[in-house]
């Protein structure tokens, strides 16, 4: 019975996507209702031609990794395509003429921009949550992910909220606020998502078989409940048409202002904070193969954690009235904000990946520990690079927008400051061919590990151990 109600839901949404692309008021809603449509279809065609094939029950005492390894792939590839795309357009602020003309609009800065961040910190950032949340939350509540499937929908629902986000970028619809938010459909689809995913690491912790429930845990539930409400108020909207994606803020002014950086400030403090440090509570204390205590844990590194350390430290500083006057609107934002992401979110998430494969696919090893040698220090001379030059260029920045003559007049024209920062500019693209070689590396590492790496001994990694 179920598997017919699916396949009703299934063929109602392709319809109503075929309908909606007939009647598509603008190229973004075209586009994405095509893309709806064929991947409904799709699932339709696949999931009829199950019907009737009996059905294996899940093994109750074994863990459900399987959506955690498409996690881990999902995570290596959205990151590539997010540092690669960064690093284009880091060459594009430098030699303007790689604003390709027969490309536009589709390949200049103001577009790419919403692109690389968006697939940094929610495809690269939100899988790797996503996918050490699900392991994290089975090995420490010794229970296999409730919910079944939803997992997997969960999964395959949010790669389709990235594939529609990346095309709504492109094509020019967005919310056209700081974080260029994809449109309103896209965030109704995203906020089911978010709400079975809730249900899913939830659900798994309240049926675990340990008392205790892990500090990650707590992490992980604090970063997915407020990402969900700061998501819901910042992109409360009504559509202009049922048929195009344009749509009209519930807030408006100084309130949307308001809304939005409420926003932006809280998502940096719950999705690239509060989650990461429910991947380094387990991580970590795992990798060192020794408890870690968290008082410990705050003051002692690995290179994420260092990185984090500095980060928290300049946010605070930057705030400072005079500091903030001559930092604010400059290149020193873009250092502190990278700094930031590449060496705590990338670093935490590289260290994630080569932990989870081995032990997802059951390998003895990883295949080569001087790959990884070569990533971490290609990715940290990348990120020192990155920063350095961001910092002493936001700083000149300032000087030179402030600088006065004897009248009172500004000295430096706007053009001058940018002509002055071309020697920075080059050296923050330059780190940043060097993070994504470091990336590259890592996934050929992590590959031929699967592919080359003898697997353990015949005993099933997946079983019930108590608590991890």
């Amino acid at each position: 019975m179920w598997d017919y109600v699916k396949l009703v839901a299934l063929g109602v949404i392709a319809l109503l996507a075929a309908i909606a692309a007939n009647y598509a008021r603008d190229p973004a809603y075209l586009v994405n209702a095509i893309t709806v449509m064929l991947v409904a279809g799709g699932v339709f065609l696949w999931a009829l031609r199950r019907v009737g094939e009996p059905k294996l029950a899940a093994p109750a005492n074994e863990y459900f990794d399987e959506v955690v390894r498409y996690g881990v792939i999902a995570t290596a590839f959205w990151g590539v395509v997010g540092f690669l795309v960064g690093t284009f357009i880091a060459f594009e602020l430098a030699f303007p003429a790689l604003n390709f003309e027969w490309a536009q609009p589709y390949m200049n800065f103001g577009r790419l921009r919403p692109l690389h961040t968006s697939a940094v910190i929610f495809a690269f950032g939100g899988n790797a949550l996503i996918a050490t949340s699900f392991y994290v939350v089975q090995r420490t509540s010794a229970a296999r992910l409730w919910g079944g499937n939803a997992a997997w929908f969960v999964f395959w629902g949010y790669q389709l909220v990235i594939v529609l986000a990346a095309t709504g970028y492109l094509l020019g619809a967005t919310q056209s606020k700081e974080y260029a938010e994809p449109e309103w459909y896209v965030d109704w689809w995203l906020t089911i998502i978010w709400v079975v995913y809730l249900a899913v690491f939830l659900g798994t912790i309240i049926k675990r078989k340990q008392p205790h429930i892990y500090v990650a845990n707590w992490f992980y539930l604090a970063f997915i409940v407020t990402v969900a409400m700061l998501h819901v108020f910042n992109n409360l909207s009504v559509p202009v048409s049922i048929f195009g994606s344009k749509s009209v803020q519930v807030f408006s002014g100084v309130q949307d202002a308001m809304t939005q950086w409420w926003y932006g400030h809280n998502a940096v403090g719950f999705f690239l904070t509060a989650g990461f440090l429910g991947m380094m509570y387990y991580f970590v204390p795992k990798q060192a193969e020794r408890p870690v205590y968290s008082y410990k844990l705050s003051i002692i590194h690995l290179v994420s954690v260092g990185f984090y350390g500095m980060s928290t430290f300049e946010g605070p500083m930057m705030s400072i009235k005079a500091v903030n006057s001559l930092s604010h609107y400059t290149d020193w934002t873009i250092g502190h904000v990278h700094s930031g992401a590449l060496g705590w979110n990338g670093m935490i998430t590289f260290g994630a990946l080569y932990f989870l494969v081995p032990r997802l696919w059951n390998r003895e090893r990883l295949y080569s520990l001087s790959m990884v040698s070569w990533h971490f220090w290609l990715a940290t001379i990348g990120i020192v690079l990155y920063a350095s030059a961001m910092w002493v260029s936001g700083i000149m920045e300032g000087l030179m927008w402030r600088e006065v003559d004897a009248n009172g007049f500004l000295v430096n024209a706007f053009a001058d400051t940018v002509a002055a920062k071309f020697p920075m500019y080059l050296v923050r693209a330059m780190g940043g061919v060097l993070y994504i070689t470091g990336a590259l590396i890592m996934c050929w590492n992590l590959f031929m590990t699967v592919r080359a790496q003898p697997a353990k001994a015949a005993v099933n990694a997946n079983n019930f151990v108590p608590a991890e």
